[in-house]
C-alpha cells in the first residue's frame, strides 16, 4: 500500500496525495505558478523564501534537474505541490531527479493531487498558510496551528549574501544590492562587459559609493517590502549620484524611496507568461514574474516617479523612472530563468544609462 501525504489548509480544507521530496515537513504560505517550464529556476528562486509552490502545469520534472539551471545555491521554498511527478524524466541534460534535489535540500512535497482546484481556491480566497502530514489523524489539530501560526518577516535577511563577492567583468563597474537575487541578473550583466559586485542587502550608500560604480541594481527578493526599511534609506542616498535599476523587490524600494506605498495583493502575479504594456511605445512584452506586493498606482500622483508599464491583467504598476535622475525600475524579470526574454533589452538601456552619465561627468569634469 503506497503511503500517503496531505496538505493542509488553514480553512480546514486538506488534499490526499503521495510524498514527494523530504519527510522534514513544513508549514507556509501557498502560492500557485503558472510556468508550463522552468521548474528547477522556480524552485531555486530565493524569491520563493518560506513559500509553498503549487505548479499548475500538469507534469513536472519531466526533463529532470542539472547543475547548470539553478537560480541559488541553495532553494528555501517550504515545498511543492504537483499533479504529477516525473519518476523518469529525458533529457541529455539531466542528472537528478525533481525528488532527489528535493530531498537533498529537506524540501517537502506532495504529488497526486488536484492543483486546478488549489489554484482556483487561491484566486478566489487569496493565498493561505498551508502545511504537509503524513497522518490524517493530525489534520483537525494542524488546521487550528496554522490559523495561529505567525509566518516569519525576516526572509531578505536569510537568504541575502552575508559578505560582498565579484563576478568579474572588464568595463562598467555595477553594485548589486541582494535581496535575494537570481544568478541571471549577475549572467546578464557579465555578458554585457559589466564587473559586478554582489553586496549585503543592509549596505550603507557610504560603503557602495566607495566603490566607485558606474551604476547600482536592487535586485528581486522575497517578502513585504515594508520589512526592509534600511534600504529605503541607503536608495535616497544612492539616487542622482549614479545610474540605479531595480528589479521586482528592488522596483517596489525603489517606489517606497520616493514615498509611495505597497499592498499585498489577492494571490499576486507567478509565472512567465504576464503581459505588459510600455506606457511609452504601445508594446506588449510576456514576462517572467514572482511577487506578492505590488505599489499602489495612486500613492505615485504627486511623487517624482512616472509610470512606465502596467499589468494587462490588472492594471497594477509593473515600471517606474524618476522623473528627473538617472533611475527606473521593473516589477517583472527581465533576466527571466524561467520565461521569455522579451525584456531583457532592458539591461541594454541601463547599459546605455551607465555610459551617458559617464560622458556627462566627464564633460562637466573637462
Amino acid at each position: 500500500m503506497l503511503k500517503k501525504r496531505y496538505l493542509v489548509l488553514e480553512d480546514g480544507s486538506y488534499y490526499e496525495g503521495y510524498p514527494l521530496g523530504s519527510d522534514q515537513l513544513t508549514v507556509g504560505e501557498i502560492v500557485f505558478n503558472t510556468a508550463m517550464t522552468g521548474y528547477q529556476e522556480t524552485i531555486s528562486d530565493p524569491s520563493y523564501t518560506g513559500q509553498i509552490i503549487t505548479f499548475t502545469y500538469p507534469l513536472i520534472g519531466n526533463y529532470g534537474i542539472n547543475r547548470d539551471d539553478f537560480e541559488s545555491l541553495v532553494p528555501t521554498l517550504n515545498g511543492v505541490v504537483v499533479k504529477e511527478a516525473s519518476d523518469y524524466p529525458s533529457n541529455f541534460r539531466k542528472q537528478k531527479t525533481l525528488h532527489d534535489v528535493l530531498v537533498e535540500y529537506d524540501i517537502p512535497g506532495i504529488s497526486g493531487v488536484d492543483t486546478r482546484s488549489i489554484t482556483r481556491k487561491i484566486r478566489n480566497f487569496g493565498v493561505l498558510k498551508a502545511a504537509y502530514t503524513d497522518n490524517k489523524a493530525e489534520i483537525e489539530s494542524l488546521v487550528e496551528q496554522l490559523k495561529t501560526t505567525e509566518l516569519p518577516k525576516n526572509e531578505v535577511t536569510e537568504v541575502s549574501t552575508k559578505t560582498p563577492y565579484v563576478s568579474t567583468g572588464y568595463d562598467l563597474s555595477v553594485v548589486l544590492v541582494d535581496f535575494g537575487k537570481k544568478q541571471n541578473i549577475v549572467r546578464e550583466l557579465n555578458l554585457r562587459g559589466c564587473n559586478v559586485t554582489v553586496v549585503p542587502y543592509d549596505t550603507s550608500a557610504e560603503a557602495i559609493m566607495r566603490m566607485t560604480p558606474d551604476g547600482v541594481m536592487l535586485s528581486n527578493g522575497p517578502g513585504d517590502p515594508e520589512e526592509v526599511k534600511i534600504a529605503v534609506e541607503m536608495i535616497k542616498d544612492i539616487l542622482g549620484h549614479v545610474p540605479f535599476f531595480g528589479i521586482c523587490l528592488g522596483h517596489q524600494l525603489f517606489a517606497l524611496s520616493q514615498g509611495a506605498t505597497s499592498f499585498k495583493m489577492k494571490f499576486g502575479h507567478r509565472g512567465a507568461n504576464h503581459p505588459v504594456k510600455d506606457l511609452k511605445t504601445g508594446k506588449i512584452a510576456i514576462t517572467s514574474q514572482n511577487h506578492g506586493y505590488a505599489i499602489d498606482k495612486d500613492s505615485l500622483i504627486d511623487s517624482d516617479l512616472e509610470i512606465t508599464h502596467i499589468a494587462i491583467n490588472d492594471g497594477t504598476v509593473e515600471g517606474l523612472k524618476h522623473k528627473s535622475l538617472p533611475a527606473f525600475s521593473v516589477q517583472y524579470h527581465p533576466e527571466a530563468c524561467p520565461g521569455p526574454s522579451d525584456s531583457n533589452y532592458l539591461f541594454d538601456e541601463f547599459i546605455d544609462m551607465m555610459n551617458d552619465f559617464k560622458a556627462k561627468e566627464r564633460m562637466s569634469n573637462a
